[in-house]
């Protein structure tokens, strides 16, 4: 399955997509540091077996402002949604998102996840997540969740301990927090100063 990656400011993000029986859409949606904006987006899944990966990268600094709207509609049976969004935002950034997983009643044996998982690099910075799941149909796998938090202390004590200065420490705890998202992108894709 191929990725498609929709970049904010650079990329134009189609507001409904709508997925038929068999078919499947990898996508991955990333704000830059420096780009606000929305992503408002409406996923259908329409058919049996129809098949969604999406996941969303942010990295906000300054008073960059990202909103993601998402609204993933299962519509038929045997069909199966992922989305795992993650990020980052310092200073006095402000994140939402704002996720729904909708199913059908018709829609049985529907297997959707949704995560969202955000880092507070700063006291000032500000991310709301409200992940919702609204269903209808009663033989279903469906999970949702999301946090937010700062940099694991004990870890980066650790790391320090180990001769890794501070800077360096950060750096990979980060890329690590960021790396199932980052890892969907093409080496050399988008050349980022975590």
């Amino acid at each position: 399955m191929d990725n498609k990656v929709y970049i904010l400011g650079k990329d134009t993000v189609p507001s409904h997509i709508e997925l038929q029986a068999g078919e499947s859409l990898m996508a991955t949606f990333v704000a830059p540091y420096g780009v606000s904006g929305n992503f408002d987006v409406q996923i259908d899944l329409l058919g049996p077996e129809a098949e969604l990966d999406l996941a969303g990268l942010y990295l906000c600094e300054g008073s960059q402002q990202v909103q993601f709207n998402l609204n993933v509609r299962h519509l038929s049976g045997h069909c199966r949604s992922k989305q795992l969004f993650k990020g980052l935002a310092k200073d006095s950034s402000k994140v939402s998102f704002n996720g729904l997983v909708y199913v059908a009643k018709d829609a049985q044996q529907t297997e959707a996840l949704q995560e969202n998982h955000s880092l507070l690099l700063s006291p000032d910075a500000n991310v709301q997540s409200q992940p919702q799941l609204e269903i209808y149909a009663d033989d279903v796998v469906c999970s949702h969740g999301a946090t937010i938090g700062s940099l694991d202390e004990q870890a980066l004590f650790y790391m320090c301990s180990r001769g890794i200065d501070k800077a360096t420490a950060q750096q990979l705890l980060i890329q690590s927090f960021l790396s199932p998202v980052l890892s969907r992108l093409p080496e050399g894709f988008l050349k980022i100063e975590l």
